[in-house]
């Protein structure tokens, strides 16, 4: 199983809790051993010849037991953390990895339930449940050749108890696995309704939703209490046949061990320790189910927590060249583009040349393949066809991390973390200045946050939603161009500005701009005086490519988009 890569660290903390375990279940088998030794000797004999010796080896044995399990716990605990850990860094670097496509297929509730009760389960069974379906396996096993020493006909009927205990077993495996596979679906997306509904409190408050949403919550948590109703179920219908096995093997050693005793066969010492052992086999029995059941949920929450580890990393690095003194010559050549789970292309045949320096806009009615397009620029989506250079060399030739170093983005909406302002802008260049910082709020009219109760250092909320709509597009912009990249992608940023805000970013912009690649998504007629040409898109295809004076006086469509803009954008 391939969790065993996770497990092989910790090999040797697993290994200690495996012996210091199975030591402890050795000396508690002395425990009836001694007994019997007590009963047919002194207690026969009437003397007290020895006694001080079988109490002192019971002394020992409990100190040595209370050793042991100590060391087995200390064992426990720091392999089921390490591992869990282990799991939990993986996966979430992998999550990183992946591409923007499979986010978007995503459920961000189905990958949190992955990535908390998933892997607990997965790393709780590696740490502790593997080990003991092993340890209680040779424990039954070794009492069973002890039993068989003392009196064979019962040893042997104790030993083949476990063939009943299979059988149920094997049921209940049958009818949990899948019930137990349908309640961790429910779960992931009963977390993924209480993400939504946190997230977007505000808008459902201002739709007086809330009771939708209660009922909406209700019925998802409806089914999942259904789903674990039904697992009860299983479980009462095979746990109490599970569990009258090992009364009926009590029941039968009484009954067989007194016979025994009155033939001869066994001395009353003999059946003492006979039936104290017999306890020592039926937690095995009695465990195996409950051991079981959990491998199976742990094996359920390994598949899903495989679903992402497997999946592949749609953008990595391919022969990378060296590294390049980027320029910012951008070119776009015969690109198409088509969402995987869409079937007709979004982009297609595009071709654009965009000169160092020079700030391109992007116009075009909602849906035209604007934003598309600037997400193909750093990566964030592979081109289906064709391909974008940067200065003479395919995008996909270049490490990732060389190429989203001197391509910087802002987008519309903008998604900011829960951490401090200057742990916000800085995200993509952490060795940026003091004064770098400075002059990135200055051009982005982001001064507010020198003002916030902690300047800099103040934390802000979850996505920034304690900050107005248009405070969070300046941070957002503040981020983008504190690098001062090479190659700035801009996907209208300032929807959420004031009109006089929007002018002070935009006269601030026309610095940043002045010898940097620019591509500009825009809205509005204000936002394009910043381009030195504009590029028309119209059905994914580039329609016209000139000034914006030469495009306003010789394409109508052109004018029509402008036209539409206070329409199709709300201020």
């Amino acid at each position: 199983m391939r969790l065993r890569t996770y497990a092989r660290p910790h090999a040797a903390r697993l290994l200690v809790l495996l012996f210091s375990a199975a030591a402890a279940q050795a000396l508690q088998i002395v425990g009836p051993l001694l007994t019997q030794r007590l009963i047919d000797g002194p207690v026969r004999h009437r003397t007290t010849d020895g006694l001080w010796v079988l109490a002192g080896l019971a002394l020992l044995a409990a100190l040595l037991i209370q050793v042991s399990d100590y060391i087995g716990r200390r064992a426990h605990a720091t392999g089921s953390v390490g591992i869990e850990t282990a799991l939990r860094t993986d996966l979430y670097g992998h999550m990183q990895r992946l591409s923007l496509s499979f986010h978007e297929r995503w459920q961000s509730g189905q990958l949190l339930s992955r990535a908390t009760s998933d892997l607990r389960a997965v790393g709780s069974f590696l740490a502790f449940g593997s080990v003991f379906i092993v340890l209680q396996t040779v424990t039954y096993l070794g009492v069973s050749i002890v039993l068989i020493s003392i009196y064979w006909p019962l040893g042997l009927l104790v030993t083949a108890g476990v063939l009943p205990v299979m059988v149920l077993t094997y049921g209940l495996s049958r009818s949990y696995l899948p019930l137990s596979r349908r309640l961790q679906d429910e779960v992931g997306d009963l977390t993924s309704l209480v993400e939504e509904s946190v997230l977007g409190f505000r808008t459902i408050r201002a739709f007086g939703r809330h009771r939708y949403l209660n009922e909406k919550f209700a019925e998802a948590a409806g089914q999942v209490k259904r789903t674990g109703l039904a697992q009860g179920m299983v479980i009462a219908r095979y746990w109490p046949a599970i569990e009258a096995v090992p009364g009926f093997l009590l029941g039968a050693t009484l009954l067989g061990g007194a016979h025994a005793v009155a033939n001869g066969a066994m001395t009353v010492g003999e059946l003492v320790a006979f039936v104290g052992l017999l306890t020592f086999a039926i937690w095995p029995l009695d465990s195996l189910g409950w051991l079981l059941g959990e491998a199976q949920q742990a094996a359920t929450a390994a598949q899903r927590v495989y679903e992402i580890l497997d999946a592949e990393p749609g953008i990595v690095d391919r022969t990378p060249t060296e590294q390049l003194d980027v320029r910012g010559h951008l070119r776009f050549e015969d690109v198409s583009f088509r969402y995987p789970t869409e079937k007709d292309p979004v982009l297609q045949h595009v071709d654009l040349d965009v000169r160092p320096g020079e700030t391109l806009a992007l116009a075009g009615v909602s849906g035209s393949g604007k934003t598309t397009l600037t997400l193909l620029v750093d990566r964030l989506h592979d081109v289906s066809g064709g391909r974008i250079t940067l200065d003479g060399v395919d995008i996909r030739d270049l490490p990732l991390e060389t190429l989203r170093t001197h391509v910087s983005a802002a987008f519309e909406d903008p998604t900011l973390f829960s951490a401090s302002v200057r742990e916000n802008i800085t995200l993509g260049r952490p060795d940026a200045t003091d004064e770098e910082v400075a002059a990135a709020l200055r051009i982005a009219q982001a001064e507010f946050a020198y003002d916030l109760p902690w300047g800099l250092d103040t934390r802000i909320g979850e996505k920034g939603l304690s900050l107005s709509g248009g405070q969070r597009q300046r941070l957002a912009l503040a981020r983008a161009v504190v690098g001062r990249p090479r190659v700035l992608v801009l996907d209208d940023p300032l929807s959420a500005l004031d009109v006089e805000t929007e002018a002070l970013v935009e006269k601030a912009l026309r610095t940043v701009l002045t010898g940097t690649t620019a591509l500009l998504v825009v809205h509005r007629p204000s936002t394009v005086v910043l381009a030195d040409r504009v590029a028309l898109l119209d059905g994914g295809t580039i329609a016209a490519v000139g000034t914006h004076e030469e495009l306003l006086a010789t394409v109508p469509a052109y004018r029509n988009v402008l036209d539409a803009t206070p329409q199709e954008v709300p201020r």
